[in-house]
């Protein structure tokens, strides 16, 4: 059977279960389907073809003895972030280049052990710090929809690999909006579970009280296949919360009569792009034909999101990233005659202008005299818009708004205007702020046939339904299966 790289997950395992296909051959295939595709796009920074044929065959021997999981033979990629044991973990960085992880984080060892193969490691901005994997130390990443555009960032390479059918699904991070605005920009599924909900053990560390593993799949049912594995309490992880995981699947059956969905108004302003308000209110539309009821509400502290994110995040960062040292693993500066030398040249040499920028801010708002002024304040306004979205949960189930300001931009255009870069993360970063559920879906297309996203918003713990109402739309518009282009030129359908 051909093409088996551009099957879901859920239709996969139907193909393996029948006997219709193996493991190793869908392996085999994907890997066809990388080395044919990735020159363009580059997606992946690391894949050992000889691991990912020798993990499918023995998901095909473990289904011969009738053993295995809910994911067996079917094979996720993994964003450079995220540690895999025997894997390179360099995270896009100089930093780490050449770092080998001696461990599986949490969430990959789930996927292990539900006989998930794991394929390759993807793309992202250096230490998960961009929205464009511009900021990567290797290469950029391109839109498959377009090649002269950005996938999105930080997990650019996760988003791109699947929207290219270099990827069955991936894995990414989302601290604020690196896994749904990646998704938008390549007409994929993307979704962050409340913090919390999946481990963060074997993360790589960016901000702590906000980065959240998620997947990046083709459709919302595969994003529930995957939850579902990951989703589970561990020790390893202080913030693990232990809230039982509902049956995300049999939530995907429901209608949407008597759900209520909210339109935070601050959410359709001005500075968003005409076409993806259309898309996006076209969404919204159907989705009240299909049973829901639309209301207004308000997210008056959303407006203070982005500064109050950028203090804490970068406040967070500064303190995490200060373990790399050039003493006790990773990349070393030569040259240095003391210790203090050592580590400033290391630092100066291994990061990038925007880890650099974002460590020196965090250092800023987190230095005596404007810790309370900065970093304090920005605490307070975070308590604000968890409580935002707390009342707007009492009137309604969940929120609807555009994932992004606009569509994809060229490539180029944004890099040198961090601030403005910034602005596109306008619509993810307050869930991350309020630590709640968001899920990306695709709703449109501009007219320049590059993708648009819609974002479904749901209570903490409660990503059953974001799910459900994404898959509702989903089984009454085709979007999601619309496929990019296999050599770049806008507008035209893969064969």
């Amino acid at each position: 059977m051909s093409d088996l790289a551009d099957q879901t997950l859920y239709s996969l395992r139907g193909l393996l279960e029948t006997g219709q296909c193996s493991a190793r051959e869908a392996a085999a295939d994907l890997i066809a389907r990388i080395r044919e595709r990735d020159g363009e796009i580059r997606a992946y920074v690391h894949l050992d073809e000889e691991s990912v044929l020798r993990q499918a065959a023995a998901a095909d021997a473990a289904r011969a003895r009738g053993e295995g999981g809910e994911l067996l033979g079917l094979p996720v990629a993994v964003k450079d972030v995220l540690n895999v044991k025997g894997d390179p973990c360099a995270c896009a960085s100089r930093m780490l280049k050449g770092y080998v992880a001696p461990y599986d984080a949490t969430a990959v060892s789930a996927l292990r052990a539900a006989g998930a193969v794991l394929a390759g490691r993807t793309n992202m901005d250096e230490f998960a710090m961009g929205s464009s994997t511009e900021n990567s130390a290797f290469f950029a990443t391109r839109n498959p929809w377009n090649l002269d555009c950005v996938p999105g960032g930080s997990s650019g390479g996760s988003a791109a690999a699947v929207a290219a059918g270099e990827a069955l699904a991936a894995l990414g991070s989302d601290t604020g909006g690196s896994v749904r605005q990646p998704a938008a920009f390549c007409g994929c599924v993307g979704l962050k579970p409340t913090y919390g909900r999946i481990s963060r053990y074997g993360l790589t560390a960016f901000a702590s009280s906000l980065d959240q593993i998620g997947p990046i799949t083709r459709d919302v049912r595969d994003a529930a296949m995957l939850l579902k594995a990951m989703a589970v309490p561990d020790p390893l992880d202080s913030t693990s919360v232990d809230v039982p995981a509902p049956d995300y699947m049999a939530a995907l059956g429901e209608r949407l009569d008597g759900l209520r969905l909210g339109l935070p108004r601050e959410f359709f302003s001005d500075g968003l792009d005409p076409e993806v308000n259309r898309c996006v209110l076209t969404a919204i539309e159907l989705c009240r034909k299909l049973g829901a009821s639309v209301v207004d509400v308000s997210l008056p502290m959303a407006p203070h999101a982005i500064a109050t994110y950028h203090i804490i995040a970068c406040a967070e960062a500064s303190s995490n990233l200060a373990r790399f040292d050039g003493v006790r693993y990773g990349f070393r500066a030569g040259g240095a005659n003391d210790p203090v030398e050592l580590c400033c040249r290391t630092r100066a040499a291994g990061f990038g202008p925007e880890v650099k920028r974002r460590i020196i801010l965090g250092a800023y708002v987190l230095s005596s005299g404007y810790y309370d002024a900065y970093y304090v304040r920005a605490l307070k306004v975070r308590t604000l818009i968890r409580r935002d979205f707390d009342r707007a949960f009492a009137s309604c189930d969940a929120l609807l708004s555009p994932v992004t300001p606009t569509a994809a931009y060229r490539l180029g255009e944004k890099i040198q205007d961090p601030l403005q870069m910034y602005l596109g993360d306008l619509y993810t970063i307050p869930a991350n702020l309020a630590g709640i559920c968001a899920l990306a879906v695709p709703c449109g297309m501009t007219g320049t046939a590059l993708p648009v996203g819609m974002q479904i918003m749901g209570p903490a713990f409660r990503e059953e339904i974001p799910l459900r109402v994404g898959h509702a739309y989903q089984q009454a518009t085709d979007w999601h299966l619309r496929r990019a282009p296999r050599h770049g030129k806008a507008g035209q359908a893969a064969p």
